[in-house]
């Protein structure tokens, strides 16, 4: 079973939607589908089908929170330091060609967002900047063609 690195930030948010999902949006489904049930023939009864397959795609979803949380592994950010780039860090870059700078987290693939400069420790950029220290230069093939950065800090917090 493979763990699945994460924030203890991404891990909470896991966490908190699957107890919504369990505790909120569940009975009220469970609810929906009695009601609809109410209505009599359920063969054409469009209420009671869309309401079972909320509940399957509900079910699914806890399935899948359930595995990832059972197999994760947080990792607190706080507690890491050094000058190495490694999961968590939190990366200044400048783009070498418009002067921009950048600033990525590197977090688990559940919890990325690159608007809010969190990207998966799968992604090129991540990827690109593993293993590598301040005034380092990168290189990373993106779907718009290869970009390259220096890499001006290296945070954990």
């Amino acid at each position: 079973m493979e763990k699945i690195p994460m924030t203890v930030a991404g891990f909470k948010a896991l966490e908190e939607e699957l107890r919504q999902r369990q505790q909120e949006a569940r009975p009220r489904i469970i609810q929906a589908i009695a009601e609809a049930r109410a209505h009599g023939d359920l063969s054409e009864n469009a209420e009671y089908h869309s309401a079972k397959e909320q509940q399957s795609l509900n079910e699914g979803r806890i399935a899948e929170l359930e595995d990832k949380i059972s197999r994760a592994e947080v990792i607190d950010v706080s507690k890491l330091s050094g000058s190495t780039i490694k999961f968590g860090a939190t990366v200044k870059l400048i783009d070498d060609d418009t002067e921009e700078e950048k600033t990525y987290q590197i977090v688990g693939d559940s919890e990325a967002d690159v608007k809010d400069g969190k990207v998966s420790i799968s992604s090129p950029i991540a990827r690109a900047l593993i293993g590598k220290k301040t005034g380092d230069a990168i290189e990373v093939n993106t779907p718009g063609g290869g970009k390259s950065y220096e890499i001006i800090d290296v945070v954990y917090r």
